[in-house]
């Protein structure tokens, strides 16, 4: 059950990074006190619970997941909700991203 938990922990961890990450876009460079605050609390519990992952996963593990997860999401919130360009060599490169983090996980 213990392990289980820490994914769970990770999935959290790895929410709170995707919205802070996207409130800090908003937050206009700290400019803007609602999407600032957010930023702020959404990145102490991504820390939170990150650190509540690591007492049951290994840190190459979460770590490679949590950033490849983030990049991932990150990368889908600007195309759809920012109009960030897309193109070919952007998802190939985040794929390689997510084949080289499943590729950690299975020699794990």
């Amino acid at each position: 059950m213990v392990n289980r938990l820490g994914w769970i922990y990770l999935i959290l961890a790895i929410i709170f990074e995707t919205i802070s990450t996207s409130t800090l876009k908003l937050s206009n460079g700290f400019s803007v006190f609602i999407p600032s605050f957010a930023t702020i609390i959404g990145y102490i519990a991504c820390f939170f619970f990150l650190a509540q992952a690591l007492k049951s996963i290994e840190i190459s593990v979460a770590y490679a997941i949590w950033g490849a997860a983030g990049i991932a999401l990150i990368s889908l919130i600007g195309i759809f909700f920012f109009h960030e360009n897309i193109s070919f060599l952007k998802i190939l490169f985040i794929g390689l991203i997510i084949i080289g983090t499943t590729g950690l996980k299975l020699v794990h």
